[in-house]
């Protein structure tokens, strides 16, 4: 299925029953009823406009508080690319299974430079002439559903507005997100009059565009947007701020549910708490940002432990990294590790000590001008100092290794920390991949970066290296943090750290209903 074929697995209804739909994938048959030439007949008469949809990032139809945001990101690119024609999709529809898709989800850099987030949308940036210097105009074209009056109206079960419901105008579009907008039937024909020009385009996000624009190359395009994502204005940042408060409170909500997934036996608690953070993510914002983790006893030892299907028991830790994706589609990434039944073991204590202090460590380097790998060897020294002190390492943790970033033990002290401690964070959880490692991985840190911290201590089941009531001990904090020109800003410093104070934030928030 691609953006410009309006028929697909969805709009079978108009087809006989021993037949394929058109667009259908192959060897999928339609079983639905035909379509009589009366009832299509009768379908297309007596209507009233379908009803009027509001734009979802309006607020009773006044223009988004991004606005201004998507003309810099797209005043940005412009500059990166005078001259050059600059199409960006949002992406299609992705098949789950047979004729079901997967919620639509649109393509990071797209959302960024329009504040758009529909299925098949595509923002074109047209040189307004042929030198480096001189701009684009911005035309984002939207897809009209089928309304009354139309066989798609009853048919097309992907854009028909009966079976899914209307859109935004294409007027109100624009007069919402601040940009000219056109429909997504006319892109066809405007490209025609970019024919022959250089032309910049992610390939395989929409295969509309791919064939509509068949020599055009990504080249340097998805580097450059990462990069300029890596600076996050006022507004950005006010929408990281609001996915990790909406995630606080769904932390909030996992922990009041522990007594009675304990009380329950804790069948398959794991995916109880799973479920209940997604409502709290559905009602606050877009989705979840990434598959939750949520990992009891020893499950907290595999790193992305996406199962999500485990047991729950009295005395158990539970490690939870989850992030709400709020409409804008910014994301938190926030884990959280709390005892079960509300009380930290000696060694429970011990462990999460050492972690919490190699977090406080690592914040503290999360400056404007410092590397980005600061924080990692901050932590790191912390944590090879404790295994060394515990008897764990054999070297102490100034040993250095020729072949390792960091200097603590050797590098020995990875067998229990695993992994690096962080990695940006915006539009995606795993925000700018595509930043070259001069301006990522090896740069420095700008004012506007905004980065996770989340080191880790990690015993597996079958260490024979470190003591029995380590093994399937799991413990990783993780926080959303801003860098700034002074002291960093933990964006999800509102949930509790500290040992005692997350024991007393548990039974706070278990003496009360869960409420939206």
């Amino acid at each position: 299925m691609t953006a410009a074929n309006e028929t697909s697995p969805h709009s079978a209804a108009a087809e006989p029953a021993s037949e394929t739909a058109p667009g259908t994938a192959e060897g999928i048959t339609s079983h639905d009823l035909p379509l009589p030439a009366g009832l299509a007949k009768a379908m297309a008469e007596n209507w009233d406009p379908a009803p009027a949809m509001p734009h979802p990032a309006s607020r009773g139809g006044t223009p988004s508080t991004g606005a201004a945001t998507f003309a810099r990101n797209r005043a940005a690119v412009s500059a990166a690319f005078g001259g050059q024609l600059v199409v960006i999709p949002a992406g299609v529809l992705k098949v789950r299974s047979n004729d079901t898709d997967y919620a639509f989800r649109a393509w990071s850099a797209f959302t960024w430079l329009t504040g758009e987030t529909v299925e098949g949308a595509v923002l074109v940036l047209a040189p307004s002439g042929t030198g480096p210097d001189s701009g684009h105009t911005a035309a984002l074209y939207v897809r009209e559903y089928e309304g009354p009056g139309t066989p798609g109206y009853f048919t097309n079960r992907v854009h028909g507005a009966l079976w899914v419901g209307n859109v935004p105008s294409v007027a109100d579009t624009g007069a919402v997100l601040g940009v000219a907008t056109r429909p997504l039937s006319e892109l066809g024909r405007d490209l025609e009059a970019h024919r022959g020009r250089p032309v910049l385009a992610p390939r395989g996000v929409d295969p509309a565009v791919d064939a509509l624009l068949p020599s055009a190359e990504a080249g340097r395009l998805e580097q450059v947007l990462d990069e300029l994502r890596l600076i996050k204005d006022d507004w950005e940042v006010s929408q990281l701020q609001a996915a990790c408060d909406a995630t606080a409170r769904g932390f909030a909500d996992v922990a009041a549910e522990l007594p009675t997934v304990l009380a329950g036996g804790g069948r398959r608690g794991e995916r109880w708490l799973e479920g209940t953070f997604w409502r709290r993510a559905r009602y606050e914002g877009n989705e979840v940002g990434y598959s939750s983790i949520v990992g009891a006893g020893q499950h907290a030892t595999t790193l992305h432990w996406w199962r999500d299907d485990g047991d729950l028991a009295d005395g158990q830790l539970l490690l939870a990294d989850m992030g709400v994706e709020v409409d804008s589609l910014f994301t938190a990434d926030v884990t959280r590790t709390l005892p079960v039944n509300g009380t930290w073991t000696d060694t429970q204590r011990q462990l999460y000590g050492a972690v919490l202090e190699s977090q406080e460590a690592a914040i503290a380097e999360v400056k404007a001008g410092a590397d980005f790998l600061a924080a990692h060897r901050a932590a790191m020294w912390v944590l090879a100092d404790h295994l060394h002190s515990w008897g764990v390492l054999p070297v102490t943790a100034d040993v250095s290794c020729a072949t390792d970033v960091e200097a603590p033990g050797a590098g020995l002290h990875r067998r229990y920390t695993l992994h690096g401690v962080s990695h940006m964070l915006g539009i995606d959880v795993h925000d700018c991949a595509a930043a070259r490692d001069e301006t990522y991985r090896n740069g420095r840190l700008g004012a506007g970066y905004v980065l996770t911290v989340e080191p880790g201590l990690y015993f597996q089941p079958n260490d024979l290296s470190v003591p029995p009531e380590w093994r399937g001990i799991g413990i990783r904090i993780e926080d959303d943090v801003l860098v700034t020109d002074g002291a960093p800003v933990n964006l999800s410093g509102g949930l509790p750290r500290q040992p005692d104070e997350i024991t007393a934030w548990m039974r706070e928030v278990q003496s009360r209903p869960v409420r939206p």
